[in-house]
């Protein structure tokens, strides 16, 4: 009788170790997954040497990382996992000063190159010179209002 039950557990296992490898032939989707302060080359431009630490959080949203031992140094990181696992990091700091005006920003930051977006750079991390932006420079025009910015004019906000 423990021969039997020997048998048919020993029998038991074999069936059940072989279900466990069964090839996939369909495989889930897998979502990207977006994480953290997108930054575009646009936000990065409008960046002026002097401003507030109140007009650098409009232009680039709240930073992810305020160190409070750094009280001077604000991180801006984005990720992004694509579905099939290849991961995207960028990282971008902006520096102030003693009386809290931007200084300096480093990070990866891809200088806008007229027709050459194939261009791949060796390291992606610059300082970029805010100090080398003329005080005389004229900053974009404002866009037109669309529909509801007209809308919320005519009502008084």
């Amino acid at each position: 009788m423990t021969l039997s039950r020997l048998a048919r557990m020993a029998l038991l296992v074999a069936v059940i170790s072989g279900c466990s490898s069964v090839p996939r032939i369909v495989n889930e989707y897998k979502i990207d997954v977006q994480q953290g302060n997108v930054l575009t080359q646009e936000m990065v431009s409008q960046l002026r040497p002097g401003l507030t630490k109140d007009q650098v959080r409009f232009i680039l949203g709240t930073p992810v990382l305020m160190d409070m031992f750094h009280a001077n140094r604000w991180d801006y990181v984005y990720r992004l996992q694509k579905g099939n696992g290849d991961v995207e990091m960028r990282k971008f700091s902006t520096f102030f000063d003693a009386s809290d005006k931007l200084a300096r920003v480093t990070g990866d930051v891809m200088a806008a190159q007229a027709g050459d977006a194939s261009a791949v750079q060796e390291s992606r991390t610059r300082e970029i010179d805010l100090g080398s932006i003329g005080a005389d420079s004229v900053a974009p025009p404002l866009e037109e209002k669309g529909i509801f910015g007209k809308m919320m004019e005519s009502v008084g906000f």
